[in-house]
């Protein structure tokens, strides 16, 4: 068979992978023909196979090719590609892609983005790809995106849409409905007609359902909901998320401090937020920036998590300060010894589970002053009646164990105890930490983990220490 018909057929049975295998991943198969055509820098074929992909798939397929061959195929893709696939990936890979391209290519790749993606793509770069990035953009759409920039990062501003659709008040529906069919630059999607005076103040909605129902000649003002939810450009980008959880929203306004309308976040918008901020949090709980992607090196992996490693050896000094004072103990029983660590571990999940508790609830906002008390003393009851529970198994394994109902009545005590502060220690330390204004999230682990254990060592070698000299 001729070499050209051995690839044609090669080609056309490539066209017909799946592109995602049962388990939702990018499929080996299709991965491979792609992989094989960026080598061959085979265009027609990577067109054919990636050029009609949406952008999420494009994202996982761009995360699942080698580093070097990404920035391969968004130029070999070429006008086809879809550079709203970039908001889909790791910062770090979008990153190294955006550094092979040229900012020609970027420019004309963002042109024709929403808003809110161009900006996500644009500010990560160095001030001077923005500015040259931008310089080669329309003006209007160069002034709306250096406005997005402005904004802090993490806020509602970073995340809106610039692309809304506003009309004023005296309009008449029949107008408003004429003005959505037959203006081209209004936005593709769109769930909301907002109202607007005259100095572009924000003053209220009119939701399409609403709008579609009302006879032509009604005015706008006389249908439309004057208490509509609005979000502030500058407010955080959570606290934004969750006005959208607490009041059901598929869309929002977005306005300025002059309550003059700028933007719009959607639906679609905060459920990448709120997935974030989620990640973000469970990195945190373990001593991990909420930066790091499973792209990332491994050296600037260890660099990251590194600081908190020593925070936590230092920490871990007055636990051993601890074990070392009850020394003379120890050696006089090696069971101490044997049954030390087995406090500390229980002691030191029930404190993660109170504390994991407590941590959600102060994100959520859901923990305040007014219940603050009674959740701690719920948390201290679950530690006792946990402790009980516990403290029954584990004292009589350690008697039966080493022959000795003394030492599982003393390791059934200093359980209780531990137990019970574990549970205070995950409750009070979080809300300590919020209130002398610092993340719960991040710095709780290390000193919940150090409190416990120097708790859970003193209770048993203290009650140990006692019962010898009793004995």
């Amino acid at each position: 068979m001729p070499v050209a018909e051995s690839l044609a057929g090669t080609r056309d049975a490539d066209l017909l992978l799946p592109l995602r295998d049962e388990e939702g991943q990018v499929a080996a198969e299709f991965l491979d023909a792609i992989s094989r055509a960026v080598e061959a820098s085979d265009q027609p074929q990577i067109r054919a196979l990636a050029g009609d992909l949406h952008e999420s798939d494009l994202g996982d397929l761009i995360e699942a090719l080698p580093a070097d061959a990404r920035p391969r195929l968004v130029a070999l893709l070429g006008a086809d590609f879809d550079f709203a696939a970039l908001t889909e990936v790791d910062d770090t890979v979008r990153e190294e892609i955006l550094e092979e391209l040229p900012n020609e290519i970027v420019a004309e790749g963002v042109r024709d983005l929403e808003s809110d993606d161009a900006v996500r793509i644009l500010e990560d770069l160095t001030e001077e790809d923005k500015a040259e990035i931008l310089e080669q953009l329309p003006e209007e759409e160069r002034q709306e995106l250096a406005r997005g920039l402005e904004y802090p990062e993490e806020s509602a501003g970073r995340r809106m849409q610039t692309d809304f659709v506003a009309v004023p008040p005296e309009w008449t529906v029949g107008q408003t409905i004429d003005y959505a069919r037959e203006d081209a630059d209004l936005p593709d999607d769109f769930y909301a007609i907002f109202v607007t005076d005259e100095d572009k103040r924000f003053v209220g909605a009119v939701p399409l359902d609403k709008l579609l129902r009302a006879q032509r000649p009604v005015k706008i003002s006389d249908i439309m909901i004057g208490d509509w939810r609005v979000v502030q450009a500058t407010a955080d980008q959570e606290e934004a998320a969750r006005t959208f959880e607490r009041y059901n929203l598929v869309s929002a306004p977005v306005v300025d401090d002059d309550g003059k309308l700028v933007g719009v976040l959607t639906f679609d918008d905060v459920v990448d937020v709120i997935e974030e901020e989620a990640a973000e949090d469970i990195m945190a709980l373990g001593g991990v920036r909420s930066d790091e992607e499973i792209s990332d090196s491994v050296f600037y992996a260890a660099r990251s998590r590194l600081p908190w490693l020593v925070l936590n050896l230092v920490m871990a000094f007055s636990s051993a300060a601890i074990i070392g004072y009850f020394s003379t103990s120890i050696a006089q029983m090696v069971a101490l010894a044997v049954l030390m660590p087995i406090v500390a571990s229980l002691g030191g999940n029930a404190a993660t589970q109170a504390m994991t508790v407590t941590v959600r609830a102060i994100a959520t906002q859901e923990l305040t002053e007014r219940n603050t008390s009674r959740i701690t003393f719920r948390e201290l009851g679950v530690g006792f009646l946990n402790g009980l529970a516990v403290a029954a198994l584990l004292g009589t394994a350690a008697g039966l164990w080493f022959g000795n109902t003394h030492l599982g009545a003393v390791i059934a005590a200093a359980l209780i105890i531990s137990m019970c502060g574990a549970g205070l220690a995950g409750m009070l330390i979080p809300l300590a930490l919020q209130r002398a204004g610092y993340d719960p999230a991040v710095a709780s682990a290390v000193f919940v983990t150090t409190a416990t254990d120097v708790l859970s060592f003193f209770s048993f070698l203290g009650f140990a220490t006692w019962w010898f000299r009793l004995g």
